[in-house]
């Protein structure tokens, strides 16, 4: 077994075992609005849900190597508002060309040609191309050096393409949904290939392993 202290690793080492290891991590493409009210848009995968009640989003950012905010920090912690945006195959190069590392205050957006809409709570327009937009609102903010960040979001509302979500049922239809996720380096993946496993109370379990045991 391959065994590695991460205290004997360099940054740069660590980054990429966590990326390898870590995966697939789900993308959001984050759009928020500065001061001049140009739309940014960047693509993160140091994401995640961390809470239903409240409802809660997880986002690491990373700083400039000066220790600047980038464009997408600097904006949340002006407004304290943003929109994260899920990626299905069809967004997925759109996104991928967001994370050209456009000069502060050109909006990536208004580049890559992105169409947007009205968000319902928040004042940051969100993408018409979207398969979900989550709106949210900055709850914390938690700094970790000079270089990382980790915000937690509250989600206010949420968008949904049409026909991804039984509003009856609140089910969302995966086949249609199409996400991808982030690997390491330039690597993403689908999720066509996917499988289900019944999660058993401990009497079924106990009843299956006597079963089997026969």
């Amino acid at each position: 077994m391959t065994s590695l202290s991460f205290r004997d690793l360099a940054p740069r080492d660590r980054y990429k075992l966590l990326c390898g290891v870590v995966v697939p991590r789900p993308i959001a493409f984050v759009t928020t609005m500065d001061e001049n009210s140009a739309l940014n848009a960047a693509p993160f995968s140091f994401f995640n849900v961390f809470s239903e009640d409240p409802p809660l989003i997880v986002l690491g950012l990373q700083h400039h190597p000066d220790g600047r905010f980038k464009d997408t920090t600097r904006n949340i912690h002006r407004t304290g508002e943003f929109v994260v945006h899920m990626v299905d195959e069809a967004l997925a190069k759109a996104m991928n060309d967001c994370a050209v590392d456009f000069p502060s205050g050109e909006s990536e957006v208004a580049a890559v040609g992105l169409m947007t809409e009205a968000s319902t709570e928040v004042k940051v327009p969100r993408l018409a191309a979207a398969p979900f937009a989550l709106e949210c609102r900055r709850q914390v903010s938690l700094a970790f050096g000079p270089g990382r960040e980790l915000l937690v979001g509250e989600v206010l509302h949420l968008h949904a393409r049409e026909g991804l979500v039984d509003p009856a049922r609140i089910y969302v239809d995966m086949a249609t949904y199409q996400p991808i996720g982030r690997l390491f380096g330039n690597l993403y993946s689908t999720q066509r290939d996917v499988f289900a496993m019944d999660r058993e109370s401990y009497d079924d379990w106990q009843a299956r392993r006597a079963r089997e045991a026969r």
